[in-house]
């Protein structure tokens, strides 16, 4: 809660403005501190996959049957597979649904990728480092996409190799 003071002799206005400017400076540092968190983790994945030799493309642009033009976080192609990869990353219990389900609309719009002469795999990478995720978070993209752990790096690497 943020709250001011003020005396007889100051301005209302003036100190609402100013209490008003603090909560948007507030409010930055907030959005700032979270999208952080989650491009750390994708920076980190990309070491991984540097480290092990796996050549990707990052933020590659995909359209989906929709026509919508979807971002996943890495696009790998293999001699025997290619897949698309998408980090679930957040620190906040409350942004975990949307992600999800944003997610799962993203494989569900590039389904049609799965069947034919290269057809690609989707990974949805979960950052389980902080215990945000639910039980239902993981069945909403299992069915359509192979889950993988931040904790387990190794059968992560396995799903793309």
């Amino acid at each position: 809660m943020l709250t001011t003071r003020v005396r007889r002799s100051e301005d209302l206005a003036g100190a609402v403005m100013r209490l008003s400017q603090g909560i948007l400076r507030v409010s930055d540092l907030w959005f700032t501190f979270r999208n952080k968190a989650g491009e750390s983790i994708v920076d980190e994945v990309e070491d991984l996959l540097r480290e092990h030799q796996i050549a990707f493309e990052r933020s590659p642009r995909v359209s989906g049957r929709s026509a919508t033009i979807w971002r996943p976080d890495f696009q790998i192609r293999r001699k025997k597979h290619s897949a698309l990869v998408r980090v679930l990353s957040t620190g906040s219990r409350a942004a975990t649904r949307d992600l999800v389900a944003r997610t799962s609309a993203m494989w569900h719009d590039l389904s049609y990728l799965t069947v034919g002469q290269e057809a690609f795999r989707f990974i949805s990478l979960f950052d389980d480092t902080l215990d945000v995720w639910d039980v239902a978070d993981f069945r909403l993209v299992e069915d359509i996409s192979d889950v993988a752990y931040w904790s387990q790096s190794d059968e992560f690497l396995e799903k793309v190799a």
